[in-house]
């Protein structure tokens, strides 16, 4: 099966199930007929699962004492990681003549976030919930509108996906994860931690490739500032608790990590967990 097909069945299956499918057969996929780009304005969304404005705000990590506060967490991160496959698999399409192994990578992360978002979607399930019950905030598909209309496509998106909504879920998982740890639900603490250490390598992977593309000799800080889309920002690439040495294995500057925990934004949008 070629990348191109797999990725047009991602975004034009509405069925979750579909979204989260391997390959059939598991069979290694193939790249070598990438095809023209491929423009997608959104994904293909049964009913429940449609995309909606806005968003609750994400609920505290004190919250999850309580069981609906647990479903409501896991339902957020489940959908974000849904959106994360449908936005991997959209600029796996719209660049086509990307080097081959920024589109390698990229196929890899994009199978990590289908099982991240199967881990979620199971603990949520194991809470007696399922992720259509729950509003799905199209928050990351917005950002694809500023990404796509960047002079350099690729570059906007491994700034906007991979060092700005990734990186503040370095902060996000480790949060929550030790939020369900002190309601005694060790298991959704595992998958946040989990997700939390794939999150490492891919942030290190979109900083690598960030300054890859980027002018000779330009510092992650600088490849950053002059690749990231409009709204997204420095100010959006955390949470309230902000970790170190995560970006510190993922290889940032100090340059970079001191940019990102100082940035301010003039509204907090995102903060409240709307991001990630």
């Amino acid at each position: 099966m070629l990348v191109r097909d797999y990725c047009v069945r991602i975004l034009e299956s509405g069925a979750l199930d579909a979204k989260l499918a391997p390959p059939p057969s598991g069979s290694p996929l193939e790249d070598t007929a990438s095809g023209p780009a491929l423009h997608v304005d959104a994904p293909a969304r049964d009913g429940a699962l449609a995309l909606v404005e806005g968003a609750a705000p994400l609920p505290r990590p004190g919250a999850l004492s309580e069981a609906p506060g647990r479903a409501a967490c896991l339902a957020r991160f489940a959908h974000h990681e849904l959106m994360a496959v449908e936005l991997f698999a959209w600029a796996l399409l719209r660049w086509p003549d990307a080097p081959t192994g920024l589109r390698e990578g990229w196929l890899r992360i994009l199978h990590d976030e289908q099982r991240h978002c199967a881990l979620y979607r199971e603990r949520l399930r194991a809470h007696g919930s399922d992720l259509h019950e729950h509003p799905s905030s199209g928050y990351f598909w917005k950002q694809s509108r500023a990404i796509a209309a960047a002079e350099d496509g690729p570059s906007a998106f491994l700034a906007g996906m991979g060092l700005t909504l990734e990186q503040a879920n370095l902060d996000f998982t480790i949060t929550y994860r030790d939020g369900f740890r002190a309601a005694g639900d060790e298991a959704s603490a595992e998958v946040c931690q989990l997700v939390h250490d794939d999150e490492v390598g891919h942030v290190r992977f979109a900083r690598v490739w960030l300054l890859h593309l980027a002018p000779e000799g330009a510092s992650d800080a600088a490849a950053y500032r002059r690749a990231v889309p409009f709204p997204l920002s420095a100010a959006r690439a955390k949470g309230r608790r902000f970790d170190e040495p995560s970006r510190r294995r993922a290889g940032f500057s100090d340059e970079l990590i001191e940019e990102v925990r100082c940035a301010r934004a003039n509204q907090e949008v995102g903060r409240s967990g709307e991001g990630r």
